[in-house]
């Protein structure tokens, strides 16, 4: 069964690839460093709504 947090990963993993493929030598380090602000800043914005759901139904386990 896939979760909306392994689709994420493999879009992410899919732009990454297809990021690096269309950059020159040069701009690959540029490239991936602005890639991996958006995968983390991607992860928290997940984290935090999911956590706002669990909060709003009053879920017990409230970390996801």
């Amino acid at each position: 069964m896939f979760s909306f947090k392994n689709l994420s990963k493999v879009l992410v993993a899919s732009a990454f690839a297809l990021s690096l493929a269309a950059c020159g030598d040069g701009e690959a380090e540029d490239a991936g460093e602005e890639l991996d602000e958006m995968v983390t800043d991607a992860g928290n914005a997940v984290e935090d709504a999911c956590e706002d759901v669990k909060e709003g139904v009053d879920a017990e386990d409230k970390d996801c």
